[in-house]
């Protein structure tokens, strides 16, 4: 290491974080009631205090300092100090080494010790008292990047349109964990995301973007800590621009960017899920890692009559006040750098009401939301927000700005339901199936806003929606009272495993039926990972703590005879989507001009092949149903698709509406080996518990 002046000079105020020009290190840090803030040093191994300086200069709330001579690799962290007045929410204590809130790589693990925390844990009224313990050695370090920020290479972006998308839902590290071709320390690890076999899996399937669960570094949760399980999920940041050190097998950070580039170069976009929304510190009795000891009363919104405590409309301890400016800038700075940086191409947002959530509680038109509409490098990539959280007007489904896609949790819900049997869910799954215009059709929103999801990381697997009537979550430690109770599934007669031919063909065509009204629907369809090979997690609907074979990816089932027939009639259905423009339509499809005499856009008919009737719309068992749409194909031909769905147990015969079309059957969820063919006579049987696709390519009337 070369040797260090005495003292820093003034250096910037921006950019925020640890920035190398070459020659020295500039580190900057806001704070707006800190009254001297340190900068601390550490040897290579991070267990050494080794220098300690005192940020010279505070401009507009951001303390900063430069160092000539120090460079890239550095390991460091920061001290704060100021009055220490929980009652007004205040908690420095300069005792505890903080993180940077942008530190790009972290150094080193948190081991947990009472230590962590800013108060003496075994005192009355803990948080009101103050630990003087040093908790640099528990704590990881901060370490100072040199790479540039911007990528540097040859990389083409995918750019799908929203309504050609389909997104594949996947964990880093459980996708490739039991990957045998792959070597073990690459294992669950990005690089391994660069292996052809898995790139091969995704591009036959024809998934257009991964969606992967957080790869921002995060905090091993104590209690599972010492449970001896492990926050596997992961949503629980610790710092907003740095990747899990776990998921890097070398330890830099071009691996990220040769994962994403592999992608790319098969077509495939690359989303993260990101949790903007709370931080790893917990609640008023949680450690002193970083945001808490910088700023408490700005970093985290308060209770206002009593600022001791988080507001928890997270459901996790506390709440990130993303309505303050300088969280506000935290945010899009993390945000805009993992596109530049990485070259992702979207986020999925936890809890992402919590972001639009003012004062007066959540609002479309809240300052984090404006920002990302209008930031020029975030206005060309893909935003998903899951539109809930725990807090006070929580479920704002639909209610988000254009621009903004978002989970349909109605649509898993309402399919389920649907497809276990349950009665009035005919006209709701019409809705549906339409891209849920009753919730998203306003203010120039397309279907593609409603992401549309049977199965996520959070709940069962589909295989195990159609094995288990009740949740299996033992393993956690909670003794099963975690996770939802509610899941819609049935287990077709036997919970579990079986060998019953019966029961395991219901539960295959209850898989079939619901992957087809999923790829069928409009919206943005998103699978989740596994699912097309019939993963399980043994029934455990609440899998965050699961960090072996109950969550990684089982590649042998995969490669089975039954794993490889699903994955088969999954990508099956994707390539019809493709094919089809009625199947993703760009826009919203209702009532309008025939585009040939008898075709309108959109029809609904019952069995018999006539138009539904109210009566029929209303009637509480009615479980057939038929939806014709119908769009341009080019200039000279129409696309049209019959859809036909018998909710019922039994086979029923539909007779096909006028006009009379050259149908061709393309897919059949009951027998979904079947070859295309030709539909004779006007009827089609359909098998119970399946949805049939026609098509037919009409030609349109010259002039």
């Amino acid at each position: 290491m070369p040797m260090l002046p005495e003292r820093m000079q003034p250096g910037r105020p921006y950019p925020l974080g640890a920035q190398c020009d070459g020659i020295g290190t500039n580190f900057a840090v806001f704070s707006a009631h800190a009254e001297r803030i340190e900068l601390c040093l550490f040897d290579p191994s991070g267990r050494r205090e080794i220098a300690r300086y005192e940020l010279p200069e505070c401009t507009d709330e951001i303390w900063h300092g430069y160092l000539p001579r120090l460079r890239g690799g550095q390991l460091y962290g920061y001290r704060a100090y100021g009055p220490y007045e929980p009652e007004q929410g205040h908690r420095f204590n300069p005792n505890k080494l903080l993180l940077d809130p942008y530190a790009r790589q972290l150094a080193g693990h948190l081991r947990w010790s009472d230590v962590l925390h800013g108060y003496r844990v075994a005192s009355p009224r803990a948080d009101l008292s103050f630990d003087r313990r040093d908790s640099a050695a528990a704590m990881p370090k901060a370490v100072v990047v040199d790479e540039p920020l911007r990528w540097k290479g040859h990389d083409v972006r995918p750019r799908t349109p929203w309504p050609q998308t389909v997104i594949y839902e996947a964990h880093v590290r459980g996708l490739t964990r039991t990957l045998k071709r792959v070597r073990p320390h690459e294992r669950g690890t990005f690089l391994a995301l660069t292996d052809p076999y898995v790139i091969d899996h995704l591009v036959q399937l024809g998934v257009t973007a991964i969606e992967l669960l957080p790869v921002h570094a995060f905090v091993q949760d104590r209690r599972l800590t010492e449970m001896k399980l492990r926050n596997y999920w992961g949503y629980n940041t610790l710092a907003f621009f740095a990747p899990e050190p776990t998921y890097l097998a070398e330890g830099t950070l071009g691996e990220i960017r040769a994962a994403v580039q592999a992608l790319h170069a098969a077509g495939i976009e690359v989303i993260l899920d990101v949790v903007y929304n709370h931080t790893g510190e917990g609640s008023e009795l949680g450690p002193t890692l970083s945001f808490r000891g910088l700023d408490n009363a700005s970093y985290y919104r308060l209770l206002p009559d009593d600022p001791r405590h988080c507001i928890n409309d997270t459901g996790t301890g506390n709440t990130l006040n993303t309505a303050h400016p300088r969280v506000l800038q935290l945010v899009m700075d993390s945000l805009r750098y993992w596109v530049e940086a990485f070259h992702v191409d979207g986020f999925r947002f936890d809890l992402g009401v919590t972001l639009g959530r003012e004062a007066h509680g959540f609002d479309p038109c809240a300052g984090l939301f404006d920002a990302m509409r209008q930031d020029p490098v975030l206005n060309g990539v893909k935003l998903i927000s899951e539109p809930w959280d725990v807090g006070p007007g929580g479920y704002q489904l639909g209610n988000h700005p254009p621009g903004f896609a978002e989970w349909n949790g109605q649509f898993r819900d309402d399919v389920r339901r649907f497809w276990k049997g349950d009665a009035g869910l005919r006209g709701v799954l019409a809705g549906r199936l339409q891209g849920s215009a009753d919730l998203f059709d306003r203010q120039g929103r397309r279907p593609w806003a409603s992401v549309n999801f049977v199965t996520a990381h959070d709940g069962f697997t589909l295989q195990d929606l159609v094995s288990y009537a009740q949740k299996h979550n033992e393993a956690n430690g909670e003794d099963n009272r975690d996770g939802a109770n509610d899941n819609e599934s049935s287990n077709h007669g036997v919970e579990g495993p079986t060998d019953d031919p019966a029961v395991l063909q219901a539960r295959g065509r209850a898989k079939r039926a619901m992957l087809a009204t999923l790829l069928f629907s409009h919206g943005t369809p998103m699978l989740l990972g596994g699912d097309e090979f019939g993963r399980t997690q043994g029934g455990n609907n609440n899998a965050y703590c699961q960090d072996n074979e109950i969550s990684w990816f089982d590649w042998k089932l995969a490669q089975s005879e039954r794993g490889r027939a699903l994955a088969d009639y999954v990508a099956r259905l994707i390539r019809l989507r493709e094919q089809h423009p009625t199947l993703s339509a760009a826009h919203f499809m209702h009532g309008g001009d025939d585009l040939l005499p008898g075709l309108p856009p959109v029809s609904w008919f019952n069995e018999r092949g006539q138009a539904m009737s109210e009566n029929e719309w209303n009637y509480a068992e009615g479980r057939l149903l038929m939806l014709r749409r119908v769009l341009p194909r080019g200039r000279r031909h129409l696309d049209v698709t019959l859809l036909l769905i018998n909710g019922t147990g039994e086979a029923h015969t539909f007779v096909l509406p006028g006009p009379t079309l050259p149908w061709r059957l393309r897919v059949d969820s009951a027998a979904p080996e079947a070859a295309e063919r030709n539909v004779e006579g006007g009827q089609l049987e359909v098998q119970g518990s399946s949805v049939v696709l026609l098509s037919a390519t009409p030609r349109r009337e010259e002039g």
